[in-house]
């Protein structure tokens, strides 16, 4: 008799747990995007991952870093609720995923571009599953950046204008600073990712010996912004 009930319950919880993995599986995840509005044509989108910065350029919208997997659609969709303009350029401030993994999302006509280093690292297979880039194998390594530079790049000209700097080894070692000039504002990635101590990743070239002598190139280099 007590085999009964003890191979009843076993039944009953079996049955439960595939009954609670289906509706799982069957739930569609909830992403919702906020909104910033920093400038008239620059915007902050959040969840899903790092940050995105939206430039609204006279030519097409820049965008600066995808999020997530899963998330990059969600962005765009952000985007459409601002503007009509279509995306033209990605960048990539680093490797890590939850500011790449976005990409793929994007329409492949998209020009991507990132710190020669950060194009590196998002072709390796470094970390944990969940923090490497293996999603940008096969048929999406079209998503990888196909433009990049190593110190310094401008894009676009006057009140459009981007510079792209890299000052060095910190949070990794292809981080990107990026600065509107006419808006006075830099958008920095996750070399200030909030008021908390650094996050180090040295699987992908951080380091904490240079990361002092990083930001001081950066604070005497870049002049005239208001805002990170």
């Amino acid at each position: 008799m007590k085999r009964l009930v003890v191979l009843s319950l076993m039944v009953t919880v079996g049955v439960l747990a595939i009954a609670v993995s289906a509706f799982q599986a069957g739930q569609q995840i909830e992403r919702i995007v906020e909104v910033e509005k920093i400038k008239d044509n620059l915007f902050v989108l959040k969840g899903g991952g790092g940050n995105t910065g939206v430039f609204v350029a006279t030519n097409g919208v820049v965008v600066i870093d995808t999020k997530n997997q899963g998330w990059g659609q969600p962005v765009i969709d952000a985007i459409g609720t601002f503007t009509d303009e279509p995306v033209m350029t990605i960048i990539n401030t680093h490797t890590h995923g939850d500011h790449t993994s976005g990409n793929v999302e994007f329409p492949a006509t998209v020009e991507i571009v990132a710190q020669a280093n950060t194009k590196t690292n998002m072709t390796k297979e470094t970390g944990p599953r969940d923090e490497r880039n293996d999603i940008f194998k096969g048929d999406n390594a079209r998503f990888l950046p196909k433009r990049t530079f190593t110190d310094r790049m401008s894009l676009g000209e006057g009140a459009d204008r981007i510079d792209l700097y890299y000052f060095g080894r910190g949070h990794t070692d292809g981080d990107a600073w990026i600065v509107f000039p006419a808006l006075r504002v830099m958008q920095a990635g996750d070399s200030f990712s909030g008021k908390n101590p650094p996050y180090l990743d040295a699987r992908n070239g951080a380091s904490s010996l240079d990361y002092p002598e990083t930001l001081a190139r950066a604070v005497k280099t870049i002049g005239d912004v208001d805002l990170v």
